[in-house]
């Protein structure tokens, strides 16, 4: 997204009279990763978590976790309610962004403050190059702020490196990527796999939809079967014994049992003295989980806790019947750290025989830094947004890079409530471009960004590096209602707001 130049002075709400956002979508319509999905995918976050505070699900949406056709359609309408459309330039694929201003890339690394004045805007301006997706010519405009709403799940995929000889190249079947297999017509998706033995490469939310789509195509005559790294907590609900998970993880009295970025000594001590409950909490969900999938039975127990898979923004919904197709044998679960590619098929490394398949899917996920990273035209910002690989990405509120001016990044950090997390984060950004707050000096954010690497690290451990605000929605959010002058405590009275689940509709007002 793009701003015009020298419309922004007093702009209050991004839609407002004295304000002309541009924005570029490569696509022919709005929808993201909601645009086409695998045919059984449905929301992974209960509806009432997932939501605009300000545009709630319409009655006749009944299911917790909406479908893939129901939650396009909540985008739709929302986009039609508040006359967004009118904004977007479809089929406009941004190719490269330059900045161009008074200061020379080497003289931004001795400013103070951000742009040279903590201010939104500056004396520069940022060049985009827009290509037309029907007759590829291309366009560079100006605008006095960029703001990247690439995202992190689609794009570029992440295809795993084999040694030589050991590559998708020497394989008889067809490999292809889950990204491939979701852009399908659902028809031609079946058939691709209808009468095939497929191997799916991974266990997050992509591969276990595919998996169990093979597997009602195919029965045990032909199994699916699953290749995994490390077992992980997917949830078949969000209610452990009948009470929901919301009152372990999304009310402020969840956030008192962990160590907090930036708090004080209090909080510190209390977290410390809570920590056998966070255990507890923790304990629970996974007996729940382990008893109701049977996961012992499977050799499916992950080795780390529920805290740290929550906490990474890991944690995902199961397909009904995924585990009862398991029992069945039409999915066959196999670990596998490393693997390389045979004639037959695939050859786990430390066994002999080769996995014999027709076909492999690799839900190994995007490389969501590297799409991020290759848009910009300076090697030096690129470098600066990738960082130190021991670290998350720098972003402060999880928008801005104190070394990047005149430029914010929405929906690069994940949460457990995606499209919520992003509208306050708009909201927030709105704000500082209207003026209401400055941005800290950049020696100031840094360090604020390093207290959130160090929570990061310690719950989440090997996962750190996936950009997520973990189990903290609340104490997030605080911060940007605090920047924005809001009133952090949305609930009525002190019993509500130390153990109601906090959702989107307490935003819907500042």
């Amino acid at each position: 997204m793009g701003w015009q130049p020298a419309h922004f002075k007093g702009c209050l709400l991004p839609l407002s009279a004295t304000c002309h956002p541009v924005v570029f979508e490569a696509k022919t319509t709005i929808g993201g990763v909601w645009t086409k999905t695998v045919e059984t995918t449905k929301l992974q976050t209960p509806k009432q978590f997932y939501q605009f505070s300000d545009f709630p699900w319409p009655n006749s949406v009944n299911e917790v976790f909406p479908t893939q056709p129901q939650v396009f359609d909540y985008l739709q309408s929302y986009a039609g309610h508040f006359g967004l459309l009118e904004h977007i330039r479809f089929g406009c694929k941004v190719v490269g962004i330059d900045y161009e201003g008074m200061a020379a890339e080497a003289e931004m690394e001795g400013w103070e403050v951000w742009g040279g004045t903590g201010e939104a805007f500056g004396s520069g301006k940022w060049s985009v190059a827009v290509q037309d997706t029907q007759s590829s010519s291309t366009e560079v405009h100006q605008f006095d702020f960029m703001i990247l709403c690439v995202g992190r799940f689609s794009g570029i995929p992440n295809i795993p490196e084999f040694p030589e000889g050991k590559g998708p190249e020497v394989f008889d079947g067809k490999v292809i990527h889950s990204m491939e297999y979701a852009t399908m017509d659902f028809e031609a998706a079946k058939q691709l796999i209808r009468g095939k033995r497929v191997t799916v490469v991974g266990f997050q939310k992509h591969a276990l939809d595919i998996a169990m789509e093979c597997s009602l195509q195919n029965g045990v005559e032909n199994p699916c079967t699953v290749l995994y790294r490390n077992e992980h907590w997917n949830v078949p609900d969000y209610n452990p014994c009948g009470v929901s998970l919301a009152y372990f993880y999304f009310n402020r009295f969840s956030e008192l049992l962990v160590h907090k970025p930036g708090e004080g000594f209090f909080l510190s001590l209390l977290a410390t003295l809570l920590s056998p409950l966070r255990w507890g909490f923790s304990k629970f969900v996974e007996t729940h989980i382990k008893r109701k999938l049977r996961l012992a039975k499977y050799g499916m127990v992950p080795k780390h806790s529920f805290l740290k898979e929550i906490s990474s923004c890991l944690i995902s919904t199961v397909p009904e019947g995924f585990y009862d197709a398991v029992e069945k044998g039409s999915i066959i679960l196999k670990k596998a750290p490393s693997f390389g590619f045979c004639k037959q098929g695939i050859l786990v490394d430390g066994e002999v025989e080769p996995l014999k398949t027709d076909m492999v899917t690799l839900a190994t996920g995007f490389r969501g830094l590297d799409k991020l990273k290759d848009i910009f035209a300076s090697q030096t910002f690129q470098e600066q947004l990738v960082g130190s690989p021991h670290k998350t990405v720098s972003l402060y509120r999880e928008c801005i890079h104190p070394r990047i001016p005149q430029l914010a990044i929405i929906g690069f950090s994940e949460s457990i409530s995606n499209l919520h997390t992003s509208e306050m984060r708009c909201r927030w950004l709105a704000e500082l471009l209207a003026g209401t707050f400055k941005l800290p000096d950049i020696k100031d954010m840094e360090k604020d960004i390093t207290k959130w690497d160090r929570y990061m690290k310690k719950y989440s451990g090997e996962y750190y590096r996936r950009s997520c605000i973990g189990a903290l929605h609340i104490w997030y959010n605080d911060q940007l209602c605090k920047d924005m002058g809001w009133k952090p405590k949305r609930k009525k009275g002190f019993i509500a707001e130390l153990f109601e689940p906090y959702v989107p509709m307490d935003y819907a007002h500042p």
